[in-house]
């Protein structure tokens, strides 16, 4: 549960730290708007993929599901900036499927935290793994990371791709390109 007052106290200080005026009029209302909104930008930490993936249905087609293109927004919880980009999600069913919004809902679940692409890429992989039991997970995230972009190296544009396969697609080469042919494609 996240607790408003900390986090209003803590915005506060550090805006205090930076050298702000608490008390210029456009800060007085800040802290209770970072709080406010960080019940949006953290929201995943209170919520699972349960909920969306276990809404299945039968289906006799058990070829690749693919939902590409997927935005979301996160954070990177070395720096607490924001990273962007695009998910694709895809799996092979076992006899069921969930609905397609269901994935966007899973990539929304965990980039709704502070964390790494690297982690965000697994969650996604292992969720659908646990729930669906499908007979193969690959999932591809193409992000910007403002910790690049605005600081350190400065190299704006420049995108960071991660990738995780499972059952079939880690098995087999060929699965694998068809996937990145439909996510190219």
């Amino acid at each position: 549960m996240m607790d408003d007052k900390k986090i209003e106290e803590a915005v506060r200080l550090f805006l205090e730290g930076i050298g702000e005026d608490v008390n210029r009029e456009g800060l007085l209302e800040t802290p209770s708007r970072v709080a406010r909104m960080c019940h949006k930008i953290y929201g995943g930490l209170e919520k699972t993929p349960e909920k969306h993936l276990s809404k299945q249905f039968h289906a006799t087609n058990n070829n690749i599901v693919l939902e590409k293109d997927i935005t979301f927004y996160s954070t990177c919880e070395h720096h607490l900036l924001p990273f962007f980009g695009k998910a694709h999600v895809a799996y092979i069913p076992n006899e069921r499927v969930a609905g397609l919004s269901k994935l966007a809902r899973t990539v929304e679940v965990y980039a709704r935290r502070a964390q790494i692409q690297e982690n965000l890429t697994a969650q996604i992989a292992d969720a659908l793994e646990e729930y669906l039991e499908p007979q193969g997970v690959m999932v591809m995230i193409e992000a910007e990371h403002l910790c690049m972009s605005m600081r350190g190296v400065e190299k704006p544009g420049s995108k960071t791709v991660t990738m995780m396969t499972r059952g079939k697609f880690a098995e087999d080469f060929q699965l694998q390109q068809t996937f990145l042919q439909m996510v190219k494609g």
